[in-house]
């Protein structure tokens, strides 16, 4: 959590009791305490340097300069500045945020210099006056409520429509609003064409605000999106046992943009679950079935990335243990559901509304609140149990694993699973002939190029299982009599 220092200005006696009450204010209000520290000079401990150097160097190190000026100058330096008068010279250099409080309705009976400091303040910022403590106290948190709103620091709407700090359309990549525009129109008929200048695409959909992307245009479009938001990114782990322990066998952090997290990291599920392949027996294609269903998985991770609280410093994490995946994000339900009116029909209440929609045109989710239905109706359609939501200190979905189910799927009976990638490689080649890379990946789920090779063509290619047809053109792989592996072929 970012946290802010506020100056209050030093050493006018008689505005002590101002400064304390101030102080003691904002340490024990719930929303200002969360982001200010405050600094009086009168709770330095004794130390053996001058007291101007002292409080200047404060200066300088504070976020928020507060000036609270009553009728008292203080005493005059050898260049006849008081404390306050060169705290207010030092705060306005850098062009620091200041706030200034004049204490009074009237200056009859100010110090003449107070007075020329009050005049000079005057000219450069807007100064508030105030009576009492009672009337300073809530000007100064209107303030620095505004402060920490131009700061976007508290959001007063979604988080996904606020401008993105710094961003600028350079930081998003054409290619990609491109394959979105070729995409969405092909899955819902969106209405703009593929070769729409990128600004009016970002325009339609409501993607920039005074000019400037949205921190959803960055999450969906842009070339590095954690630059800007560092938590987005997806962490996926797996865990051999049912806690976790290190070592971790597995683990990635994936970046990108939405849709290449939510990408990631479901093949990160699918290539580390069993996965049984049947017999042509009864149809041309071989049945093939995850022992979670793809869509399952593929639900809790979408809605993680979609609806997590962006402004958290956590990020989505994706832990697959070897009794239950659980995919956890730092987020809450809206205040119009309950864990319990989730599991029922519901209307849908996005926590980031521009994100969802652009997730929405390329089928990535559903805005009709029936995610968590299908959810649970998928699960029991293959024998698992419905899944399981939670909220602790973030929203969790989890799915049980049932290994055997994936082989019922495609046999009827529940016997020991396929598990080894290399032999549903095997299974699907010798049901289906000679595949090509494209082929195999969309028969098994996958979306990842990588994952497909390291786990599934390279072992059954170092082992002599399969051979690649077409040594000038190595994306095809035919299988080899399982029974009889040769000389390991060439890798891809």
């Amino acid at each position: 959590m970012i946290r802010l220092k506020v100056f209050v200005s030093s050493v006018q006696k008689d505005m002590e009791k101002e400064r304390q009450a101030l102080k003691a204010y904002l340490k024990d209000d719930a929303l200002l305490c969360r982001f200010f520290d405050v600094f009086l000079f009168e709770d330095l401990p004794a130390a053996d340097r001058r007291a101007d150097a002292v409080y200047l160097n404060e200066v300088g190190a504070c976020d928020i300069y507060v000036a609270l000026l009553g009728n008292e100058y203080g005493r005059a330096d050898e260049s006849g500045l008081s404390p306050t008068h060169r705290e207010f010279g030092e705060a306005t250099r850098p062009g620091k945020h200041r706030l200034v409080f004049v204490k009074g309705v009237g200056d009859s009976d100010r110090h003449p210099k107070m007075q020329a400091l009050i005049e000079e303040a005057g000219a450069q910022l807007i100064r508030r006056r105030f009576r009492s403590t009672d009337e300073l106290l809530p000007s100064v948190y209107a303030s620095l409520v505004e402060f920490l709103a131009a700061k976007q620091l508290l959001r007063f709407g979604h988080f996904d429509a606020a401008s993105c700090p710094d961003a600028a359309m350079q930081d998003l990549s054409e290619e990609k609003i491109r394959l979105f525009l070729g995409i969405a129109r092909r899955a819902r008929g969106f209405p703009l064409s593929e070769d729409t200048e990128p600004v009016h695409v970002l325009e339609h959909l409501n993607l920039l605000k005074s000019g400037q992307p949205t921190n959803a245009a960055v999450l969906l479009f842009g070339r590095e999106p954690q630059r800007f938001l560092i938590s987005s990114e997806v962490k996926c782990a797996h865990f051999h046992g049912t806690d976790v322990r290190k070592p971790i066998p597995s683990y990635q952090v994936y970046k990108g943009t939405a849709f290449d997290l939510v990408d990631q990291a479901v093949d990160f599920v699918l290539s580390k679950i069993n996965l049984a392949v049947g017999t042509r027996e009864r149809s041309t294609q071989a049945p093939v079935a995850y022992e979670m269903p793809p869509e399952v998985v593929r639900e809790a991770i979408v809605n993680a990335v979609a609806h997590r609280d962006y402004t958290s410093n956590g990020s989505v994490q994706v832990m697959l243990f070897s009794d239950r995946l659980e995919v956890w994000n730092p987020g809450t339900l809206p205040p119009a559901l309950t864990l319990e009116r989730l599991r029922q029909p519901h209307g849908s209440v996005p926590g980031n509304p521009l994100l969802a929609e652009s997730l929405y045109l390329t089928k990535y989710i559903e805005r009709m609140g029936t995610g968590v239905g299908d959810m649970i109706e998928r699960c029991r359609s293959v024998g698992l149990p419905e899944p399981e939501f939670s909220l602790t200190d973030g929203f969790v979905t989890t799915i049980r694993r049932k290994p055997d189910q994936a082989i019922k799927a495609v046999t009827g009976q529940a016997t020991p699973p396929v598990t080894p990638p290399v032999e549903v490689l095997l299974r699907l080649l010798e049901s289906g002939g000679e595949m090509g890379n494209l082929e195999i990946r969309k028969r098994l789920g996958l979306k990842d190029r990588t994952h497909l090779r390291q786990r599934y063509l390279d072992p059954a290619l170092t082992e002599g299982f399969i051979e690649l047809t077409i040594p000038d053109k190595p994306n095809i792989a035919a299988c080899r009599n399982i029974a009889s592996p040769r000389k390991p072929a060439p890798g891809l």
